[in-house]
């Protein structure tokens, strides 16, 4: 029989430069386990380069660690990619570095881009620009996602900036979105009068969490056998009592 894991789908750490520098993977993890969380996603923006430490961390703690990462289309949308396995996402990552703008990371106007391991100390700076969008529109995000075996979920559809609703208008009826991702903004009953429309799809809520403090402010209940990304991808296609709520 499934049972409720409590998920926080959508985390930055230090290496999105819109992030404060308090979010290393040490502290998230801890953060997440003091708040009962049971599984998280690092989503940092077209980049996976903090997953893996991330990842071992919250191991120990009985943490699951969805590898993700949250890409910039050309048209500004912003899209989460949610992976099985951790090279699934690296290889998505390549596939972002080689269509993000050229250019360098200017930290003095956008922040540090920090690559970290898992006792705080610093590994690196990123410095390509990851604040920025690439080149990809969304219907080749959401299929290089799906090429890598992953979940393409519409970040955010409430925002208007970087929202694919505020941005576009409208999801296209084309684009095989898994899910949609309604922010911690916007109260539930408010989302279901709002896009009522786009009701076929499930949906998620997250934190997008940019500050240790907003870690778990809103997050997702995933009623699943175990805390796997399999059985993520089942409970978003109600397979035998498996089924997202928030």
């Amino acid at each position: 029989m499934p049972v409720e894991f409590i998920a926080d789908l959508h985390i930055h750490t230090c290496l999105s430069p819109c992030a404060e520098l308090s979010m290393t993977p040490r502290d998230i993890v801890a953060k997440a386990a003091s708040l009962g969380i049971n599984i998280i996603a690092v989503c940092d923006h077209n980049s996976a380069e903090n997953v893996a430490v991330t990842h071992d961390l919250a191991g120990a703690k009985g943490i699951t660690v969805i590898p993700g990462m949250e890409i910039c289309s050309s048209e500004e949308v912003h899209i989460l990619g949610f992976f099985g396995r951790l090279e699934d996402a690296l290889k998505m990552q390549e596939t972002v570095y080689e269509h993000l703008q050229p250019g360098e990371n200017d930290e003095d106007t956008f922040g540090m881009q920090v690559v970290v391991n898992g006792v705080n100390e610093v590994l690196g700076f990123n410095k390509r620009l990851l604040i920025g969008a690439t080149d990809l529109s969304v219907n080749a995000v959401v299929d290089f996602i799906h090429r890598f075996g992953g979940l393409a979920v519409a970040s955010h559809i409430d925002r208007e900036g970087f929202g694919i609703v505020g941005q576009l208008g409208f999801i296209p009826a084309e684009l095989k979105f898994d899910a949609l991702e309604i922010s911690r903004r916007t109260e539930p009953e408010r989302a279901r009068e709002r896009f009522a429309a786009y009701r076929q799809l499930p949906w998620i809520s997250s934190s997008d969490a940019h500050r240790l403090e907003d870690i778990g402010k809103r997050t997702t209940s995933l009623f699943l056998r175990h805390s796997t990304f399999e059985e993520l991808c089942l409970a978003l296609k109600g397979v035998d009592g498996r089924k997202v709520a928030f």
